[in-house]
């Protein structure tokens, strides 16, 4: 089998190329220039040099076409995209662009071609808006409340057409937050991890931080990678929610993180409003039956488990 990831970069596309690895598969993963492009998290993970590089724009049909057509993929993993809900607010037209324009091109790409390719779609809880109290299943209406949320469920309508409409194997995986060392610190949860261990090696500094209240289901990344594969080689595509169940604050995570140092969060964290987001979802949450049924997925790792190895990879240090 031969999968083409893209996004092969990031947390999701490292961990998935070593899993496909592990299982037998050839992984070619794409990078706007991969003549430049560093891979560090491939590296990290031991598989850089079992990992074929080949350039592609996403949103450049042609590029696109071009690279399917001459890789001949079995599966294409679509991970690549703008990750960042934040940055969207700043960058709205390549959110767009790169989300739901690159999607466009991959889906035409493959319908272009008319060779059996399985197309997996990165989706994400964010299209959900706040929940609340209920817990979002497949069913659940979409109220994004960003531009990477907007484009996200962009993209999921658009896979959904393409399966309808021309018969191919397209599946959404509607993943909820998921860490793991991996993360950049762009992200809060690395953020609040590497400030802990910098705290607990001897900085003096204090942690800003936006609206700390808002909860998340948060899950460990290598699981979900594993139940983006499980979708891709069900008999009939499909689309599904992928979390724990189980939602928390920041605050709980902050608190978890510094615990691990022992330390006490709140004699090292302040807030800043200028961090707040336009607008927020305050809490989402999740219900993951339909991926336990028929994929046969359920999360091996809990919140708690994820803050300390998220902190176990960082370890104090003094900078």
């Amino acid at each position: 089998m031969r999968a083409l990831i893209c996004g092969i970069g990031g947390q999701d596309g490292g961990y998935l190329a070593r899993l496909l690895l592990e299982k037998g598969y050839e992984v070619i993963g794409t990078s706007r220039d991969a003549m430049v492009a560093s891979f560090g998290i491939l590296e990290r993970l031991g598989v850089r040099d079992r990992v074929k590089i080949v350039s592609m724009a996403i949103n450049d049909f042609r590029s696109v076409l071009g690279t399917l057509d001459r890789q001949e993929p079995d599966e294409i993993y679509n991970l690549a995209g703008q990750t960042s809900v934040g940055l969207s607010f700043e960058q709205p037209v390549e959110a767009m662009d790169s989300i739901a324009g690159g999607t466009l091109s991959m889906l035409e790409a493959v319908r272009f071609i008319n060779r059996p390719m399985r197309f997996y779609n990165a989706g994400s809880s964010e299209c959900f808006g706040d929940t609340g109290d209920q817990a979002a299943t497949e069913e659940t209406p979409f109220r994004p409340r960003s531009p990477y949320a907007v484009a996200k469920a962009s993209a999921h309508w658009l896979v959904r057409n393409y399966r309808e409409a021309y018969g191919l194997f397209a599946c959404t995986g509607i993943l909820f937050n998921h860490e793991s060392p991996m993360r950049p610190e762009r992200f809060v949860t690395q953020k609040i991890v590497s400030a802990a261990s910098r705290i607990a090696g001897g900085s003096d500094e204090r942690l800003r931080l936006g609206n700390i209240h808002i909860q998340r289901d948060w899950g460990w990344a290598p699981d979900y990678v594993e139940a983006m594969w499980r979708m891709v080689r069900q008999e009939a595509p499909d689309d599904y929610v992928i979390a724990t169940g189980r939602t928390v604050s920041l605050e709980y995570f902050i608190a978890k993180a510094f615990e691990n140092f022992s330390l006490d969060w709140k004699d090292h964290v302040e807030i800043d409003r200028s961090l707040f987001r336009p607008t927020d979802i305050l809490i989402n949450r999740a219900d993951p039956a339909k991926a336990g049924n028929r994929l046969g997925w359920s999360h091996t790792t809990d919140i708690d488990k994820v803050v300390k190895q998220m902190c176990n990879a960082v370890g104090p240090r003094q900078d």
